[in-house]
């Protein structure tokens, strides 16, 4: 999304940065993974396709994709790439267009726990101007249910069609405070296709 192109945001365990061609062949071999494809309802696709998909979010209005990074692994070792310090995506997606305030969150974390609330930075953007996410998630995975409910996420449906519960965040004038408060040590800075420099 042309939103966030130039937008990092540093966090106590991770920095989230726009994802961009850098990225892709670390996700890509992420993606051939049979447990991560059934978790994200995803299939697999080809190292050409995952390059002209980064190219297609990049530039799509409708989406917002930050890549994950380990923020002790990025500012502990100089030099480390971004690639080396991956460790899952976040994507919103506006997704109604009768509801231009909803948008749906998608995080994947790779095989890494203890992201902290910093994963709530994007939502709390005045930019975005969206007031209620939702995320859809497949019934088995109880881990990233979890992770959402204790976001504040709270379950609104059920699809025993598609196998996957609806989750669900009202930013009421409460939990606006209270997204405000969990990503207070966020700090944005600008970002420049890899260039950003570890503080």
């Amino acid at each position: 999304m042309r939103l966030n192109q130039n937008t990092l945001l540093l966090g106590k365990k991770v920095v989230l940065v726009p994802y961009t061609s850098e990225h892709v062949p670390r996700y890509h071999e992420w993606m051939k993974s049979e447990e991560l494809q059934h978790l994200t309802a995803s299939e697999p696709l080809s190292l050409e396709q995952e390059y002209a998909m980064q190219r297609s979010w990049r530039e799509d209005a409708d989406k917002c994709t930050f890549i994950v990074l380990d923020a002790e692994k990025w500012q502990a070792q100089p030099g480390a790439t971004e690639e080396s310090c991956m460790v899952g995506d976040v994507n919103l997606f506006l997704t109604d267009l009768e509801d231009p305030t909803l948008g749906e969150i998608e995080v994947m974390i790779a095989g890494w726990v203890g992201v902290g609330t910093s994963l709530l930075a994007p939502l709390s953007s005045p930019l975005l101007d969206l007031t209620k996410f939702e995320a859809k998630i497949g019934q088995g995975n109880e881990p990233s249910i979890r992770m959402f409910q204790k976001l504040h996420f709270e379950q609104v449906a059920v699809s025993s069609v598609f196998q996957e519960v609806t989750l669900r965040l009202t930013v009421s004038e409460s939990e606006h405070h209270w997204l405000l408060e969990q990503t207070s040590h966020v700090e944005e800075k600008p970002y420049r296709d890899g260039s950003a420099e570890p503080c």
